[in-house]
């Protein structure tokens, strides 16, 4: 084996990928995983520009704790780390646990921030997990279905949401942060909000509530997202003074976090076949007087659609025009920046896993600015005592 095939493969092997992933991650076409699978074996070489986006691909996670920090978190349903990351960025909050059941988020989380997730917290015990002050998690919505008359924590059981009203109960930190989709306020007619709510205040804490858009918080997406903060009554004296941040509702363009279409990869033009279904289910749900079907964005748009976790589908929600030939899917950089990550958040895994990730995550920017405000409660908090 040539010392370039033995680099590529020992490097490859170091970050833990499959040849797809690796040729996905350098920017390979349609099929990259043949490519380096003959680099591999000698069958071919790579350009000076590949090889050197192999070997620069980053070994270090970028999102590693500070070495001092003023508060700790843990991180549950952590997916990719998009809560974490937004107080990481605060520069004053260190992490002690995280937990992530998929095992291509937990690949995507340990590359960023050096650590790799506990599996399935429901079986997680509360007394296993380090104390903290702050819980942040995006649990998953459930239906309540056997929600009784109280709408209280036991009603709560078989949720996942009871995984973290249980290690709150056991753990009591000092303030917590959840994120759900908007339609949590009215799921099941507005009981399983009403048993969350009820929960978290029999717990013996202040909460608040908000929607954000995160286009309100310079990012050209449409996506609203409810966010729930607590805090403890026993430890937090001066939760009264918590305010929800100002979005500065800055002026967005799609083109902000556009690559050229000149330099975007083939592979992400949708084909023919593709193009032709989207316009034709589109004709067909007009026809029916529905607003269903595909979305074309360019450069100028404001904001695109909410991105979902099914985007790797198809990516009829947003699709950006392109002149002369079939609109593209975004990269899936273009899908990180969407959700407001930084150029420096490595992206270890396939475009198909990757497109689920970031459609899965949050808005960084507006964790952030939610964050900002809970320390400064936390701050005032201790200077009281």
């Amino acid at each position: 084996m040539s010392p370039i095939a033995e680099q590529i493969k020992a490097k490859r092997q170091r970050l833990s990928m499959t040849q797809k992933e690796l040729a996905d991650t350098i920017g390979l076409g349609r099929y990259g995983d043949r490519t380096v699978r003959r680099w591999e074996c000698d069958e071919s070489t790579p350009s000076k520009l590949e090889l050197n986006a192999i070997l620069k691909f980053p070994e270090k996670a970028p999102f590693t704790n500070p070495e001092k920090y003023d508060y700790s978190m843990i991180d549950l349903f952590a997916g990719i780390g998009g809560t974490r990351l937004g107080f990481y960025q605060t520069k004053r909050v260190g992490n002690v646990f995280s937990s992530e059941w998929d095992k291509f988020s937990q690949k995507t989380y340990q590359a960023n921030f050096g650590e790799m997730p506990e599996g399935d917290i429901t079986k997680i015990q509360a007394e296993d997990i380090p104390d903290h002050d702050i819980l942040v998690g995006g649990f998953p919505c459930q239906a309540f279905s056997q929600a009784g008359k109280k709408l209280g924590f036991e009603d709560t059981r078989g949720t996942l949401f009871f995984d973290v009203a249980r290690i709150i109960k056991g753990k009591r930190p000092k303030a917590f942060l959840l994120e759900n989709v908007k339609n949590l306020k009215n799921h099941d007619h507005g009981r399983t909000f009403k048993a969350i709510m009820n929960t978290l205040i029999d717990l013996d804490y202040n909460v608040y509530y908000t929607t954000f858009h995160a286009r309100d918080f310079g990012i050209p997406q449409n996506r609203e997202r409810i966010y729930i903060v607590g805090f403890d009554k026993h430890q937090v004296s001066s939760h009264d003074t918590f305010r929800f941040p100002l979005a500065p509702k800055k002026e967005t363009h799609v083109g902000d976090i556009l690559e050229p279409n000149s330099s975007v990869d083939e592979k992400y033009t949708i084909s023919d076949k593709l193009w032709e279904g989207h316009k034709r289910r589109k004709a067909e749900n007009k026809a029916k007087g529905n607003g269903f079907g595909y979305s074309i964005f360019t450069a100028d748009s404001p904001y695109t659609n909410t991105i979902s976790a099914r985007y790797y589908k198809d990516g009829s929600e947003i699709l950006i025009k392109q002149e002369g030939r079939n609109p593209r899917k975004l990269t899936p950089r273009e899908a990180a920046r969407l959700q407001g990550f930084p150029e420096n958040y490595i992206i270890p895994v396939s475009d198909t896993q990757a497109y689920k990730e970031f459609g899965n995550s949050v808005c960084v920017p507006v964790i952030h600015a939610i964050a900002e405000q809970v320390l400064d409660v936390l701050d005032h908090s201790i200077g009281a005592h």
